[in-house]
């Protein structure tokens, strides 16, 4: 389990009329962030304007123990306290390894066992192979965009990846909840 990588969800529910302070210290953090030991990647998850007031950044690590160093280095500790006269809430995260991330849900505090993960993602994930390159390839052509395998495989991947976070799984994960956490 330490070696297969580790991912944070951190929400950051932000006060009116700080969003502009709250970018400014995302420039400074993320930096900091990257340069840590393990670090894989990060995305930043932006509030809509006028409508949202809330910031989620997943951060990926390569193990567990670099994940939770990071965590709980006193260079976020200060960035953080920083931070806090920006927030609606405390700093609020959830350390997840692997995928577990999709499968979150306000209600539940577990997280479902590996091959129902397995079954329900696979499931999702092979009508969405199947359907998204009918729409995507023709729109991509209709736009007068050569064909080239590997430009097309990133767009229809990451619809796909969209569409598996913000769509799919939510609803999906709600649909089937009783069999996925028993």
């Amino acid at each position: 389990m330490e070696n297969q990588g580790a991912s944070v969800v951190i929400t950051h529910h932000i006060l009116d009329g700080k969003r502009q302070e709250y970018e400014k210290w995302l420039d400074e953090i993320v930096p900091i962030t990257k340069h840590s030991e393990g670090f894989i990647d990060l995305q930043i998850v932006r509030p809509i304007p006028d409508l949202t007031f809330v910031y989620t950044v997943i951060i990926r690590f390569d193990t567990i123990s670099h994940l939770k160093h990071w965590m709980e280095s006193d260079n976020r500790k200060m960035l953080i306290e920083k931070a806090n006269p920006l927030f609606r809430k405390n700093d609020n995260y959830k350390i997840k390894s692997g995928l577990d991330f999709l499968f979150e849900s306000e209600n539940e505090t577990k997280v479902p066992v590996r091959w129902k993960q397995f079954l329900v993602t696979w499931s999702a994930i092979y009508p969405l192979s199947l359907l998204i390159p009918l729409f995507v390839l023709p729109f991509l052509r209709f736009l007068k965009i050569p064909v080239n395998h590997y430009f097309d495989g990133l767009i229809v991947s990451g619809c796909i990846v969209f569409l598996m976070v913000f769509a799919v799984m939510p609803n999906y994960t709600r649909l089937i909840r009783k069999w996925l956490y028993k």
